[in-house]
C-alpha cells in the first residue's frame, strides 16, 4: 500500500487541523505526519496571540491538545524553518508539504510619522502579554494617554491589555515579566480610533461588553458619534449582532463617565468612531506628540467619506492593530502585496507563471490571509486536503522517507528540538508554577528555559 509522509510546518489550529482531517479521511494508502513548530511548545495564536485573560477561547486548546495526544502526529518543537530545517530537506524525506505558519506581523499603515518613537505594531504587545519567547521581556507603559487605531477584536484586546489594572490579571496565566511591566503602567487615557460608525464595527459583543466590565475603568463614549443614517439604523434592525453592540455602546451613553462629565475611575477607555487616521505628530525627540485624525461620516452604503475636518488627540504612544500580515518563507512563493502564498484552493502556484508547484500546499492564514475564526481554519484545512488526497501522481518521490531519517539530520545539525513528551513536561510545569496561587498556571517565557524544561535537562 502506497504511503504519505507528510510534512506541516507550523503547529497552530491550521497545522493541526490539517493532520486531523487527512488521518480520518477516506484515502487508498497510509498517511505518516510530522509536525515541525519554530517555538518550544505548539498551539500558535492559541497560546501567543490570546489575552491571557481569555480563558474561555484557550478552551480551543483542549480541542487541539486531544489531536496531538491520539499519538498519531509527531510533534519537533523548536525547529526553524529555513535555518534548521530547509524546503530541500523535507523534499528528501518527504512527499508534500503544508505550510501553515499563519500570520504574525502587522499589516502597515503609510502615514506621515507613523515611525515616530513610541509607534509600536499591535502584534509585538500581543506577543509581549502573551509571554513570547522572541520578544524582549520588557515593554515600555510609560505614556499617560495612548492611541489604538482599529475597530476589530485585537484592537479591543490591545485597549483592554492596557487599560486593565495589574492585580485583576493575576488569577490568568500571565507570566511575572508581564505582570510587572502592567502594575508599573502609567496609562491614565487608553483612545481607540475607528475609521466607521457604531454600526459598522468589526468586533463582537462579547469583546465589546467586556471592556465596560474593566474595574476602575471609565468608558467614555461621544454623542456625537451616535448621529445614525438610514444604512445604520437597517444594520441595527436586521443583523442581530450589530443590535447587541449598538445596545452595549448605547447603555454606556447614559452613564456618568459619558463626555468626560463627572467619570470617578483612575482610567478612562474612549472610543473614537468616524476618524480616520491621518498623521502622527512628532515631540522634537522623534517621539508620538499626538494623533491627526479626519473626521469621517457615513457615505449611505455602510461605509465612510472624509469630511475634511481634522482633529488632534494628544498622546504619548500609538498602537496599531488594523490586521496581521505574513512572512515569506525561505524558497517558498510569495505575495508580497497580499501576505500570503500564492495558491489556488491551497495547492500553491508559482509566483511568476501562476503554475501549480508539485508537492507544496498552504492552509490557514498564509493561505487566506488574516480573516476567520476556527470554523474557517478547519474548512480551509479540509479543501487543501482534499487536493493532497488528489494529487498522489504529482507527489515528491523522496532518496529516504524513513521516520528516523528526520531525527537523524536534526541530531546531526544539533537542532535541540521538542517532541509531545516534552510539551507535556512543559506544560505541567507551568501548571504546578501556579499552583501556589491557585493560578491555572504560569507560562514560562525564556526560550532556553521552555527547551530545558520540555527536554527534561
Amino acid at each position: 500500500m502506497t504511503k504519505l509522509r507528510l510534512a506541516i510546518v507550523g503547529a497552530g489550529p491550521a497545522g493541526i487541523y490539517a493532520a486531523d482531517i487527512l488521518l480520518k479521511a477516506e484515502r487508498k494508502f497510509d498517511v505518516s505526519i510530522d509536525l515541525f513548530e519554530q517555538l518550544p511548545a505548539p498551539y500558535g495564536l492559541v497560546r501567543y496571540g490570546v489575552a491571557p485573560d481569555h480563558p474561555r477561547i484557550k478552551g480551543i486548546i483542549t480541542a487541539l491538545r486531544d489531536v496531538l495526544d491520539r499519538g498519531d502526529i509527531r510533534l519537533f518543537g523548536n525547529v526553524r524553518f529555513g535555518e534548521d530545517i530547509t524546503l530541500e530537506d523535507l523534499k528528501k524525506h518527504y512527499n508534500a508539504v503544508i505550510f501553515a505558519t499563519g500570520a504574525i506581523r502587522d499589516t502597515s499603515l503609510e502615514i506621515p510619522g507613523i515611525d515616530a518613537v513610541a509607534s509600536y505594531g499591535a502584534a509585538d504587545y500581543v506577543s509581549w502579554f502573551d509571554g513570547h519567547p522572541d520578544v524582549p521581556r520588557e515593554w515600555p507603559l510609560d505614556a499617560a494617554s495612548v492611541g489604538v487605531l482599529g475597530n476589530g477584536n485585537v484592537a479591543l484586546d490591545v485597549a483592554r491589555m492596557l487599560a486593565k489594572h495589574a492585580e485583576d490579571l493575576l488569577v490568568t496565566e500571565v507570566p511575572a515579566n508581564v505582570y510587572e511591566g502592567l502594575q508599573a503602567s502609567e496609562i491614565t487615557d487608553v483612545h481607540v480610533f475607528g475609521r466607521r460608525g457604531p454600526a459598522q464595527v468589526k468586533f463582537t459583543p462579547l469583546e465589546l461588553r467586556e471592556l465596560g466590565e474593566l474595574r476602575d475603568v471609565d468608558m467614555v463614549v461621544y454623542d456625537e458619534d451616535f448621529d445614525y443614517d438610514d444604512a445604520a439604523k437597517d444594520a441595527v434592525a436586521s443583523n442581530k449582532q450589530v443590535m447587541v453592540i449598538d445596545r452595549i455602546l448605547q447603555s454606556w451613553r447614559k452613564r456618568d463617565s459619558v463626555n468626560n462629565a463627572g467619570g470617578t475611575a483612575s482610567r478612562r477607555l474612549h472610543l473614537h468612531f468616524w476618524a480616520k487616521p491621518v498623521e502622527v505628530r512628532k515631540d522634537e525627540s522623534g517621539r508620538v506628540a499626538a494623533l491627526v485624525y479626519e473626521r469621517t461620516q457615513p457615505d449611505g452604503q455602510g461605509g465612510a467619506v472624509g469630511t475634511g475636518e481634522l482633529r488632534e488627540v494628544p498622546l504619548q504612544a500609538l498602537y496599531r492593530a488594523i490586521g496581521y500580515f505574513g512572512s515569506p518563507l525561505p524558497g517558498v512563493p510569495f505575495d508580497k502585496k497580499h501576505g500570503v502564498i500564492p495558491n489556488r484552493e491551497g495547492q500553491v502556484l508559482a509566483k511568476d507563471s501562476n503554475d501549480r508547484v508539485p508537492g507544496i500546499y498552504a492552509t490557514g492564514w498564509i493561505k487566506r490571509g488574516p480573516v476567520g475564526l476556527i470554523g474557517h481554519t478547519k474548512s480551509d484545512a479540509m479543501e487543501t486536503v482534499r487536493h493532497i488526497i488528489n494529487d498522489q501522481g504529482s507527489w515528491w518521490h523522496p532518496e529516504d522517507p524513513s521516520e528516523e531519517s528526520i531525527v537523524e539530520l536534526l541530531q546531526e545539525r544539533g537542532v535541540r528540538w521538542t517532541d509531545l513528551d516534552g510539551w507535556h513536561r512543559l506544560d505541567e510545569h507551568e501548571i504546578a508554577l501556579g499552583a501556589p496561587d491557585e493560578r491555572a498556571r504560569v507560562k514560562v517565557v525564556p526560550r532556553d528555559e521552555m527547551v530545558r524544561v520540555s527536554r527534561g535537562e
